[in-house]
């Protein structure tokens, strides 16, 4: 059986080597299975470019649904020639490993609290790599650049059959993320009031995810894009009190800037990027901000000045600090002297 699965392979450009056996029997992996596996992504020299077991990847392992048309099929076609607790090296041709840059891309902006398509242009996987788009990654555009064989190192984790767990929304088809975000929103909502500030902002971007991922499909400007829009801007608001109650001050400065690019009466946006300026000592574009705020709603005028009374204490308490400071520093220079 396991040679007849290495001469298929290798018919096809892939060459396995078993690093170690895994258990039971192999699975056949009928569409909808979901599988969980370890990676680590390297060049022929040996030269890491990913390995889910580090801590930059957040030790996190890879999950594919079988069947869903991943943009990279290779990893599909290898981990059905696997048992569960498999480790397995894969070299594969270069025609396996074209889209792997775009892949990677993605993963990384995961792990960075990005849109997974940032950086991505509206068109196939192939066309993206034939532009010569830069992935904003050196390594990978050099991969873009120059094709070649890759080795893949999975460990397969475990094996889940169709019906077994819920379906995360990248593996939904577009009706179902559609139907998916008001639940997503108000399971966001409900860690929020708990005080789970990590699960809630968790929720509310794989909410916009969806969203984002509907959006991709739609001309900029056309009334579906603007309706989807509507829907991601509120998500975005709830994601950025996450980050500012986490003092991630200038991920908010950026989501707020955003919206107000877009949106330039965001009273929200406005409020929590004043708060967010005020956090990292940009003094002028606070009170800005702030007088915005009492300009689209003057009712709000007394928790605006709760705020810029709390900003002129901290830059007070700040300015004091730092004339102690230096008063030590020349009184210590002066002594020496």
């Amino acid at each position: 059986m396991m040679e007849e699965i290495a001469v298929g392979l290798s018919a096809e450009g892939i060459q396995k080597k078993v690093i170690s056996s895994g258990r039971g029997e192999l699975s056949s992996f009928i569409d909808g299975t979901k599988v969980k596996f370890h990676y680590r992504t390297s060049l022929c020299d040996g030269t890491v470019l990913d390995d889910s077991r580090t801590v930059e990847c957040q030790n996190k392992p890879m999950e594919l649904i079988m069947g869903k048309k991943f943009k990279l099929p290779v990893w599909e076609r290898i981990v059905t020639t696997m048992r569960e607790g498999e480790i397995a090296e894969f070299t594969c041709d270069a025609k396996h490993t074209a889209l792997y840059p775009l892949v990677s891309q993605s993963l990384r902006n995961i792990r960075a609290g990005k849109d997974p398509l940032e950086g991505q242009r509206h068109c196939c996987g192939i066309a993206q790599i034939h532009s010569h788009h830069s992935t904003g990654h050196h390594d990978l555009d050099q991969l873009q650049a120059n094709p070649q064989p890759l080795v893949f190192t999975l460990e397969l984790l475990q094996i889940l059959t169709p019906g077994s767990f819920q379906l995360d929304t990248w593996a939904m088809s577009d009706e179902e993320k559609l139907d998916a975000v008001p639940q997503i929103h108000e399971q966001g909502n409900a860690l929020f009031k708990q005080g789970d500030l990590v699960g809630a902002a968790e929720n509310y971007y794989n909410a916009i995810a969806c969203l984002k991922n509907l959006q991709m499909k739609e001309r900029p400007g056309d009334e579906s894009w603007i309706r989807l829009d509507t829907m991601i801007t509120p998500l975005l608001l709830n994601y950025c009190q996450c980050k500012l109650m986490q003092c991630q001050y200038y991920e908010v400065l950026d989501h707020c800037s955003s919206i107000l690019s877009k949106y330039d009466d965001n009273l929200k946006a406005y409020f929590k990027r004043g708060k967010a300026h005020a956090a990292v000592w940009n003094e002028k574009e606070a009170r800005a901000d702030f007088a915005r705020v009492v300009e689209l709603d003057p009712s709000l005028g007394q928790s605006v000045a709760r705020e810029l009374r709390a900003m002129e204490e901290r830059i007070r308490e700040k300015q004091k600090e730092e004339k102690g400071r230096y008063k030590n520093l020349f009184g210590a220079t002066a002594t020496s002297g």
